[in-house]
């Protein structure tokens, strides 16, 4: 028989442990008992005042940060309504069904408080964590590098020389500012008072609030200074144009069109667990193999590591990659780019190369002048001019010669 409706009794208060509502096995269950984050506390006590209103608890603001990271949710708003609807998340965060979780304002105050220090600091413990329990192999490394959607648009680039003014300008009138700050008595000023008027004795204004110490600019170490020294003829987009909204992220062309992007590098072990090693976040005009060697130490001397080999694909097989990466014993299992088969032209072993005058000649005699440096792909390029191609009757068959990259 056909059953009667369900009554909806949702506004009757029943007695309901969340504890008992989170299955045992639950993965949040896990991650509270393997990772404790007391450790946290200790490490921000500096960036808080003694005496004030109290904070959000870091353990919580840490645990929010994972459980945005194993959720893969990007927006802090949409973290706090996610975590307030789940039960799991509640439990793990320690917040029963009454209590209302901190504003996502909140966890960002908190972010530009603690600093990139702290989240570095964070992730080498997390890391240590997992070496301790024997979930690092180091037998085999692998690299990748991904790309990070900046927050702002093309229309916010604007002229460097201009970006860089407005921003020294700004600074001029902040230093004034905080010299004038620390006034003392004029000399000679007590001179100009009329007759029978006592000036009081200067007192220095009471000192105000500490001011928190300047943050830690790890992404300065981390950039490409557009004031380095040229190399040959090679120059970067952001060497011309900077985005005012953010000055760190560069144009990045992808299939989908061009677009304000970071670099995000990864160092993985090869284990079966597959643990982050290392993570750095460069503007997107920093090409994957350029912090190759950097990161691959940095991990062999942290962790205590000798890497058999380190596997990649092939934008980081370089020469220099290559060379540094065996130097070290290590084998660089870099695939290199075949292009004999991969495009329709000719290949690089159909053109002779005349030392004498730095040139290339192609299968019908004509000479590829040098004509740039590719300093990112450590390629030199070499081709005719376009009169001479297209004069040339191989230029109507599938395969016919344009350029070379030596």
């Amino acid at each position: 028989m056909l059953g009667p409706a369900k009554p909806r009794r949702l506004d009757e208060p029943i007695a309901v442990s969340l504890e008992a509502l989170i299955p045992p096995n639950h993965f949040y269950r896990h991650l509270e008992t393997t990772l404790n984050l007391s450790f946290v506390r200790e490490w921000v006590t500096e960036h808080y005042a003694e005496r004030s209103r109290p904070s959000i608890d870091p353990v919580v603001f840490f645990k929010l940060q994972l459980v945005m990271f194993f959720e893969g949710i990007r927006s802090e708003r949409q973290l706090i309504k996610t975590a307030s609807l789940h039960l799991a998340h509640r439990w793990y965060l320690g917040y029963a069904l009454d209590e209302v979780l901190p504003d996502h304002s909140s966890l960002t105050r908190i972010r530009q408080r603690l600093g990139i220090a702290i989240f570095q600091r964070f992730f080498e413990q997390v890391v240590d964590l997992c070496q301790e329990a024997g979930l690092v192999w180091g037998r085999e490394l692998y690299v990748d590098a991904t790309k990070v959607e900046a927050n702002a648009d093309l229309d916010s680039l604007v002229p460097r020389f201009a970006f860089e003014a407005k921003t020294h300008l700004a600074d001029l009138f902040t230093d004034d500012a905080s010299t004038t700050s620390g006034e003392t008595e004029p000399e000679g000023a007590a001179d100009d008072l009329p007759a029978g008027v006592v000036r009081l004795p200067y007192e220095a204004a009471p000192p105000g609030p500490p001011i928190a110490a300047p943050p830690w600019k790890l992404l300065e170490e981390r950039r490409l200074g557009p004031h380095r020294p040229a190399i040959g003829s090679y120059q970067r987009t952001t060497d011309f144009r900077v985005s005012a909204t953010d000055p760190d992220a560069a144009p990045m062309s992808t299939g989908l069109g061009t677009a304000l992007d970071y670099h995000d590098h990864y160092v993985v072990d090869g284990g079966t667990a597959r643990i982050i090693l290392a993570a750095l976040v460069t503007p997107a005009d920093v090409m994957e193999n350029v912090p190759l060697r950097d990161l691959l130490w940095r991990v062999c001397f942290r962790r205590k590591l000798r890497p058999g080999q380190v596997t990649g694909d092939t934008t980081y097989g370089t020469v220099e990659n290559i060379v540094a990466v065996e130097d070290a014993g290590i084998q660089a299992f870099f695939p290199l780019p075949d292009f004999d088969h991969r495009c329709p032209f000719y290949g690089k072993d159909k053109f002779a190369y005349d030392a004498e005058h730095d040139e290339y000649r192609c299968p019908q005699g004509q000479r590829l002048p040098r004509r740039k440096t590719k300093h990112t792909e450590a390629e030199v390029m070499y081709r005719a001019d376009a009169a001479t191609c297209n004069a040339c009757a191989v230029k109507r068959l599938p395969a016919r010669p344009a350029a070379v990259a030596a």
